[in-house]
């Protein structure tokens, strides 16, 4: 295989490729602005200058010539070469600014022409904690500036559109966030406006930039240009966890971290998958964490929405349950994890059921041809896994009002349960619920489910793609094991005194699908008893071949949590 040095480290490489993303494969650290592995690359920023050059031969017999210790004698080029759009070549010798004084001088130069107009906002600026050039700054830049004049003033404040805000004096013109607009989403809606030091993007006069992707260009840009208008001004990216997880927003189940301070969720943010969402995510979905703090069912409720204890609500439940065994209609969710869908089939069958529906959940015109998807459901591709038979809400109202059932028990789906709302007093409905839904006070039994961000579960997009749910809030009845899988990037994570928001109204009672199931199982005698995730989770990859290869990811940890001894007691 072809070989390249860089700073005087040999590495090999494969087929063709660019410089700087060969680099930051291999552990390499260069610093860049404008570059994006997804996008064109314009070589704007000028950050990622290396050296770059070969070895001399001889003209007559081409063979390598030789310093006095032996070592190639290597013809560097007339002037330094970004990174960024430099192709490998056999034989290739590289010099970053660790090694090369000219190109550190270069990258500090680069760096002090960046901050010579950009505004001293750090200590305000939304961005600040993740911002690149805070970062490069701090690691190549130059240790003052020796600019002594007024600054250009540019505008500020400026609403491009419903959720995107522009500071145009932070703007360092990498256009990154023009070019997602030409080349990812195809709106065009941005564009670099006026010329030298008084350029910024904007839209066309008149224009909105309400792109359905827009919020992307507000993780592209690499200072605090662009911020969200929905997290703006809300936490510091220091004072919140945030944990690997799945967008539940529609059947592609794009890749998110959730960021969470005091058990709220304040914002999502799109992670990389090439197979499911790239590095984007849509705007729908980065704002649809409100649910997961307001209107949550928190504690077992009875009819005339009757708080009783967790004991008294299964006991409850289990008692119609056996009342009307063989008479009760099951309702799956694709809303809900496989893990949930398989206990409910579990039980189902013990019960006498011969079928499990789930509802399907179809906009048709909602989606199009990138990454949003006509299924609002997550997870329909698990529910088909599992074995339940898909039927349109319309097609399970008529079931219901059939008259060939006395109870339903439905799963963890909101649409559906406002739509069945009025047949609550009619049939006794025994619901999983996460949020508070029309007629909820008519249920005979509510149990209260937890989100996807409150214990871990698999689903399966609309590509098959398995793919696991971390668990990224604490719910009141937290089992050991969840204390060792929830996210700890805080020290004073786990809400102990010293943390400045320790509020346990956030705090939801309530437990995974298929741990309230497998409590009914206890109380029926049904053969489903499960207390960890680990043990369901090993129960559906053994049920179902698809998921044989899934796995649990390890959090890196340098010790086991321990619960301390300011641990606090729960109303």
């Amino acid at each position: 295989m072809p070989q390249i040095t860089i700073d005087g480290k040999a590495y090999t490489y494969e087929g063709e490729g660019r410089l700087l993303e060969f680099a930051l494969t291999s552990g390499v650290e260069i610093p860049y602005f404008c570059y994006h592995p997804a996008m064109s690359t314009p070589t704007n920023c000028r950050m990622c200058l290396v050296n770059v050059g070969f070895p001399m031969k001889d003209r007559a017999t081409g063979e390598v010539l030789k310093d006095e210790q032996g070592n190639p004698k290597i013809g560097w080029g007339r002037k330094p070469a970004t990174a960024c759009n430099q192709p490998l070549a056999p034989d290739m010798y590289v010099e970053t600014g660790r090694v090369s004084p000219v190109i550190k001088k270069a990258q500090e130069g680069v760096l002090e022409f960046l901050l010579i107009n950009h505004p001293l906002d750090c200590p305000i600026c939304d961005q600040a904690g993740e911002c690149p050039l805070q970062i490069w700054t701090y690691k190549y830049g130059p240790e003052g500036s020796r600019f002594e004049l007024h600054k250009v003033h540019k505008p500020k404040e400026i609403d491009l559109g419903p959720n995107v805000k522009l500071d145009a004096e932070r703007c360092i013109n990498c256009t990154r966030c023009t070019r997602f607009t030409e080349e990812i989403s195809g709106t065009n809606q941005l564009s670099i406006h006026s010329r030298g030091v008084t350029n910024f993007p904007a839209t066309a006069p008149g224009k909105t930039f309400d792109d359905p992707y827009s919020m992307n260009v507000i993780d592209l840009c690499p200072v605090g240009a662009l911020t969200s208008r929905d997290f703006r001004f809300k936490a510091r990216v220091w004072e919140m966890n945030y944990t690997p997880t799945i967008c539940t927003g529609c059947s592609n189940g794009c890749n998110v971290d959730v960021w969470v301070r005091d058990n709220e969720v304040l914002r999502h943010t799109p992670r990389e998958n090439p197979a499911v969402n790239q590095y984007w995510m849509c705007d729908e979905g980065r704002l649809d964490y409100p649910r997961f703090n307001e209107g949550r069912v928190s504690g077992v409720k009875l009819k005339t929405d009757l708080p009783v204890s967790f004991e008294e609500g299964m006991q409850q439940a289990a008692t119609l349950l056996g009342q009307h065994r063989g008479k009760t209609l099951f309702l799956g969710s694709a809303y809900a994890s496989v893990e949930s869908n398989h206990a409910l089939k579990v039980l189902a069958t013990a019960l006498g059921a011969n079928t499990v529906h789930y509802a399907t959940h179809t906009q048709t015109g909602w989606g199009d041809m990138f990454l949003r998807k006509d299924d609002r459901t997550p997870n329909a591709a698990g529910c088909e896994l599992v074995g339940l038979k898909a039927a349109t809400p319309a097609q399970i109202e008529a079931e219901v009002a059939s008259g060939n059932y006395t109870l339903v028990y439905m799963l963890e789906d909101t649409p559906l349960a406002n739509q069945l709302s009025g047949h609550f007093g009619k049939l006794p409905f025994i619901v999983h619920a996460t949020n508070y839904f029309a007629g909820h006070e008519h249920a005979a039994v509510v149990l209260p489910a937890a989100t996807h961000l409150e214990g871990h579960g698999v689903y399966l997009n609309t590509k098959q793609v398995p793919q696991l749910a971390l668990q990224a809030l604490q719910i009141r009845r937290m089992t050991p094991e969840m204390w060792m899988s929830l996210p700890k990037s805080r020290l004073d994570a786990g809400g102990v005194p010293i943390d400045n928001w320790r509020s346990p109204e956030h705090i939801t009672d309530c437990l995974p699908s298929w741990l309230l199931v497998s409590k009914l199982a206890l109380e029926l005698d049904v053969d489903f008893i499960h207390t960890d995730h680990s043990t369901v989770f090993q129960a559906i990859k053994t049920a179902y071949a698809p998921l044989a290869n899934l796995k649990v990811p390890k959090r890196a940890r340098k010790e086991a949590f321990k619960m301390s001894q300011f641990e606090f007691a729960l109303p």
